[in-house]
């Protein structure tokens, strides 16, 4: 999994005005949890966090603090404010490459369903996946094969090979699905007529 590298100032006053004179400062207050020792509080600029924040992939952040301390990490909550949409808080999780981390990631479908070259329609039921491993084994996504579905057919987790991580669904969970479109039973429906219809005598 790529990784976003985040340099901020370790703080030791969490009150509510020096939080507040932070956020005006353009600067967002953030926590790091998992470690061994207490929670890490520390501030970075709000603009570090957008290649994090403002995309649909999902990274690992090593985060960068004064003195030369390096933590990897996760995000693990973040907090908007309600109408202006800034960045309020932000809580990251600490990675240690001796345990595994549950994320969800997202699904990247490759192949040619031949159900969808027929005529029909592929939807996406789960458009990201929960996974389980190590954090050298995250991956950017998981990939979702197509091409043995014919039209009718679903996609199970089951159905999906993984490699050094563990997918945390029940068996029964449908990733994609490739549905009859109406063209398709239109005219399925009016071959199936006239196949019954009776043929003329001459």
């Amino acid at each position: 999994m790529k990784s976003i590298t985040i340099k901020g100032s370790e703080r030791e006053s969490v009150g509510k005005v020096s939080t507040k004179a932070l956020r005006n400062a353009g600067m967002v207050p953030c926590v790091v949890y998992g470690g061994e020792q207490s929670a890490i509080h520390f501030t970075a600029e709000e603009k570090a966090f957008k290649s994090l924040v403002y995309t649909p992939n999902v990274h690992t952040v090593v985060i960068e603090l004064d003195g030369g301390k390096k933590i990897n990490a996760i995000l693990q909550d973040i907090q908007f404010h309600p109408v202006s949409d800034k960045i309020l808080h932000i809580d990251f999780y600490q990675l240690f490459d001796d345990k595994e981390i549950t994320l969800e990631v997202p699904i990247k479908v490759s192949g040619n369903s031949k159900g969808v070259m027929a005529g029909g329609v592929l939807n996406i039921n789960n458009r990201k996946l929960k996974v389980k491993a190590l954090p050298a084994n995250l991956p950017d996504f998981v990939e979702v094969n197509i091409s043995n579905l014919e039209m009718g057919n679903k996609l199970y987790v089951t159905d999906i090979t993984t490699d050094n991580y563990k997918l945390l669904h029940p068996d029964n969970t449908v990733v994609c699905q490739v549905r009859i479109s109406r063209a398709a039973m239109k005219a399925a429906q009016e071959a199936a007529k006239a196949a019954k219809a009776p043929t003329k005598k001459k």
